[in-house]
C-alpha cells in the first residue's frame, strides 16, 4: 500500500510512510509509531495566554494540522495534546499592569478565548484534549515529589524547588549542547529578577515550584508539601504530557524558539522521573517581517483579529499553512496578495466545475479520504511533509481542471493560455468530476478544500467579493448583482452598445465579469 492509497473501511492501519525531520537526532527519520500500533501520540505546546493571539502564534497550530491530517490520510488515529499556560510570570505581570488592574484568571481567561476564536477562524482543528495549567497541580506536585525522591531536585532556601542540571547526565542533548558551556537554563522572562533566584545551588539550575512571593494575588499560589507557591514553566508540559500520553509517546512539537531551554527542560524532567519521553522532536520555525522574527518584543506583532478585519480567514490560512514547516514565513501583503490570488484561482475553478457536475459538493470529508491521491502529492508529503512539491502537484491539478472546462466551454477568458495547457487533455463531465475531486482531496490534506464547512463562505462567485468585511463584502456584491442585472436586460434587448458600457464601467472599477451557461459571475481582478 502507498500513502497514495486509500485506507479501506475496517481495514488495520497500515505503518505510516511519513518521514519527519527530527530535531533531536537532527536528520529526517521514519515515523513508526510503536507504543501503539496505528495510534499517534502527540504533545503540541500551546498558548501561553498573556495577551491576544498574533498570527505567528497561528504557525504551530496550522502546521501541525496539516501534519494531523496528514496522518490521518494514512489510516492513523492521532491523539493530540495542545496544552495553555494559564498562569506564568508574564500572566502575573501583564494583568497587574492593566489599566485598571485585572485578576490573573480572568485576564487569562480572555485571552485563551481569543486564542480559540483564532483558531476556529482559521480552520485548525480542535486538539484531542486541551489541558489547562492551572487543572493539573496535583499532577505537578507528584511530578516535583518523585524528583526529589530520585535525588534530582532540591528545596531551595526560600521555598523554590530546582532541577539539579548536573544531576542528570545527558542534559543538553535535545540542543547539542554541554552544561559546562551554559550559564543559565531558564528564560530570563520567567525568572526572579530582583535576586535570580539566589538559592540556587548552580545557576544552571531551573524552577520546578516558585514560592509565593509578596505582592503576587493570594490565588496564583497552591499548597504543596515543601510550601505553598505555584508551578515553575518546564513543569506543566512534563506533567500533562504524562496525565494524557503516559510515560512516552510519539511526537513532541513546538515553535523552534521553544527548543531551549522550555524543550531541553521539560525532556531532563522527564527523563529524570524514569519516562522515555518523546520519541521524536518536531519544531517549526518562524513567521517574519522584513526578516525580524515576529514578537511583542519587537512591535511588529499582528494580532489575529485585527488582520481578520481586512482579510478572509482562509486567505491567511494558505499564505501560512503552505510553506515547509521548518521555513520561515515571511509575512506581507505581497504574500497575502499572492495568496488571495491563488485562492481565487481555486475556488474559481472549483466553482466552475461544480456548475458542470452538479453534485461536486456532494463529497464530504469521509469520501474525500477514500480517494487516491497522485502519488507525486503523496511523495512529497512523506518527505518532512513537503509541501513544495505538493503544492506543485496542486497547480498542475489545477492546470488540467482550467483545460478540461474551458475544452468545455466553461473556462475563463485567458484560462488555457495562462495555464500552458496541453491539448491532449480529455473533456467531460466525468474528466471533470474526477479532476477537481483529486484536486478536493488534495486541499483537503491541507485544510484549505473550499467545500468544508469553514470556507464555504469563501468561494469564489458564490456571494461575490472574497474580501473584506462582511458588510462591505455584502454592499458590494448588492451593486455589482445591480449592474449585471442591468446589463443581462440590455442584452435581452440587443443593446449592446449598453451592456459592453456597463461591463467597461466594472472592469474599470476592478470587477472581472465571467459569462457562462449559468449566468454571469463576477470576481475582483
Amino acid at each position: 500500500m502507498t500513502a497514495a492509497t486509500a485506507v479501506p473501511a475496517g481495514s488495520p492501519a497500515p505503518q505510516p510512510t511519513l518521514r519527519l525531520y527530527d530535531s533531536a537526532a537532527r536528520t529526517v527519520v521514519p515515523l513508526a509509531p510503536t507504543v501503539t500500533p496505528g495510534v499517534v501520540a502527540i504533545y503540541l505546546c500551546g498558548a501561553t495566554v498573556q495577551g491576544s493571539p498574533h498570527i505567528g502564534h497561528m504557525r504551530s497550530a496550522i502546521a501541525f494540522d496539516v501534519l494531523r491530517r496528514w496522518l490521518e490520510r494514512q489510516g492513523q488515529t492521532v491523539v493530540l495534546i495542545r496544552n495553555v499556560t494559564d498562569i506564568d510570570d508574564k500572566i502575573l505581570a501583564r494583568s497587574a499592569a492593566a489599566v485598571p488592574p485585572v485578576a490573573w484568571w480572568a485576564w487569562a481567561q480572555r485571552h485563551e478565548r481569543e486564542f480559540d476564536a483564532a483558531y476556529r477562524a482559521l480552520g485548525v482543528a480542535p486538539p484531542t484534549y486541551e489541558p489547562r495549567a492551572t487543572g493539573h497541580l496535583p499532577e505537578m506536585i507528584s511530578l516535583v515529589t518523585r524528583l526529589l525522591e530520585r535525588g534530582h531536585a532540591y528545596t531551595g532556601e526560600a521555598g523554590n524547588v530546582y532541577f539539579s542540571v548536573a544531576s542528570l547526565p545527558g542534559y543538553g542533548s535535545l540542543t547539542n549542547q554541554r552544561p559546562e558551556d551554559l550559564t543559565s537554563t531558564e528564560d530570563p522572562q520567567q525568572e526572579d529578577q530582583e535576586d535570580t533566584e539566589a538559592d540556587k545551588r548552580d545557576p544552571r539550575d531551573f524552577a520546578l515550584w516558585k514560592a509565593a512571593r509578596p505582592g503576587e494575588p493570594q490565588d496564583a499560589a497552591w499548597d504543596a508539601p515543601w510550601g505553598r507557591g505555584r508551578p515553575g514553566w518546564h513543569l506543566e508540559c512534563s506533567a500533562m504530557s504524562h496525565r494524557y500520553l503516559g510515560e512516552e509517546f510519539d511526537i513532541h512539537g513546538g515553535g523552534i524558539d521553544l527548543r531551549f531551554p522550555h524543550h531541553e527542560n521539560e525532556q531532563a524532567q522527564s527523563h529524570g522521573a524514569g519516562w522515555g519521553f518523546a520519541r521524536h522532536w518536531v519544531h517549526n520555525a518562524w513567521v517574519t517581517i522584513k526578516g525580524a522574527k515576529m514578537s511583542k518584543s519587537l512591535g511588529n506583532s499582528l494580532t489575529v483579529a485585527e488582520l481578520l478585519r481586512s482579510h478572509d480567514p482562509v486567505v491567511l490560512r494558505l499564505a501560512m499553512g503552505t510553506v515547509h514547516h521548518r521555513s520561515t514565513v515571511e509575512f506581507s501583503e505581497e504574500t497575502l496578495s499572492e495568496a488571495a490570488s491563488l485562492w481565487e484561482r481555486l475556488t474559481g475553478a472549483l466553482t466552475r466545475a461544480q456548475e458542470v457536475c452538479g453534485d461536486l459538493e456532494s463529497t464530504d470529508q469521509a469520501g474525500l479520504r477514500r480517494l487516491a491521491l497522485p502519488e507525486a502529492f503523496a511523495a512529497a508529503m512523506d518527505d518532512d511533509l513537503n509541501l513544495a512539491g505538493a503544492m506543485a502537484q496542486v497547480h498542475a491539478c489545477l492546470k488540467r481542471l482550467n483545460t478540461a472546462l474551458t475544452q468545455m466551454g466553461h473556462g475563463r477568458a485567458g484560462d488555457a493560455a495562462s495555464t500552458g495547457a496541453a491539448d491532449d487533455v480529455p473533456t467531460g463531465v466525468t474528466t471533470v468530476r474526477q479532476i477537481a475531486l483529486e484536486l478536493r482531496a488534495m486541499l483537503d490534506v491541507l485544510g484549505l478544500d473550499p467545500f468544508s464547512d469553514p470556507w464555504r463562505s469563501c468561494l469564489a462567485g458564490a456571494t461575490g467579493a472574497t474580501s473584506g468585511s462582511d458588510a462591505a463584502a455584502h454592499a458590494l456584491d448588492h451593486l455589482v448583482t445591480d449592474l449585471l442585472d442591468q446589463r443581462a436586460q440590455a442584452r435581452a434587448a440587443k443593446d449592446w452598445a449598453r451592456a459592453d458600457a456597463l461591463r467597461d464601467a466594472l472592469s474599470q472599477a476592478g470587477v472581472v465579469v465571467e459569462d457562462s451557461p449559468a449566468g454571469a459571475r463576477w470576481h475582483l481582478s
